[in-house]
């Protein structure tokens, strides 16, 4: 895990003007430190199989992906896999997210600072339904988010098409060409890219060259820096 005050911004096009009229946030690495809890799970799974990947080369390899776009590459090297292989990972996944998931740090604080903002919220995730509800709520980052949580499962296509960011902006009733996205992986910061939103990646775990490559705007690395970035003004 990446720390200290590095920021960045890239050359892109005009940001949308701050504060922004919505902030739509990945989950995984930006809210829920939950991508190490994934990668034992699936290690575990693949080594099993005869694919005996170290968490951290399984992170670099599926990091901000869904289980489904998962399938090709993990037949590449084990071949076919069951049938319910998807949904027995995902029910594994939630399972061992409801007792150890953890916030990242400045999370809970993050959050309260925009609700108090009065700026809206969505979270949009290429995690499965039921991995999402056992995050949040082991969090209690639920109610934060007054019902505008998007699984990979609530929209045709998952991250890094643009599906699940357009859908996350309309529930909030703004246009995504006046939101923030907040991304710490490649396929994520394309999504929000694509959906003609403004992304800030996290750079927490992935470097900061590959998500301004990816298309982010700006880059940082503390999630006490994004209220600053965003110019929220706490209502009084």
């Amino acid at each position: 895990m990446r720390t200290g005050s590095w920021l960045r911004s890239g050359v892109r096009s005009k940001v949308v003007e701050m504060p922004p009229s919505a902030i739509l946030f990945d989950c995984d690495g930006v809210l829920a430190d939950s991508e190490p809890v994934v990668n034992r799970v699936v290690t575990a799974d693949l080594s099993a199989r005869g694919w005996p990947l170290t968490p951290d080369e399984a992170g670099a390899m599926f990091l901000g992906l869904a289980f489904p776009a998962m399938v090709p590459l993990v037949e590449a090297q084990v071949g076919p896999l069951p049938a319910d292989w998807t949904q027995t990972l995902k029910h594994r996944t939630a399972e061992t997210m409801a007792l150890e998931v953890t916030p990242v740090p400045g999370a809970a604080e993050l959050l309260a600072t925009i609700r108090a903002a009065g700026v809206p919220i969505a979270l949009a995730s290429n995690s499965s339904r039921v991995e999402l509800t056992a995050k949040l709520t082991r969090l209690g980052f639920t109610e934060a988010f007054a019902g505008r949580v998007f699984s990979f499962e609530d929209v045709p296509r998952p991250k890094p098409e643009p599906d699940i960011y357009l859908a996350a902006a309309a529930a909030c009733g703004v246009g995504p060409a006046d939101c923030v996205v907040v991304e710490d992986s490649a396929a994520g910061v394309q999504a929000g890219v694509a959906a003609g939103c403004t992304v800030f990646g996290f750079a927490q775990v992935t470097e900061p060259e590959v998500l301004l490559a990816a298309g982010a705007h700006t880059v940082f690395t503390e999630l006490s820096q994004l209220p600053g970035l965003l110019e929220l003004r706490v209502n009084s």
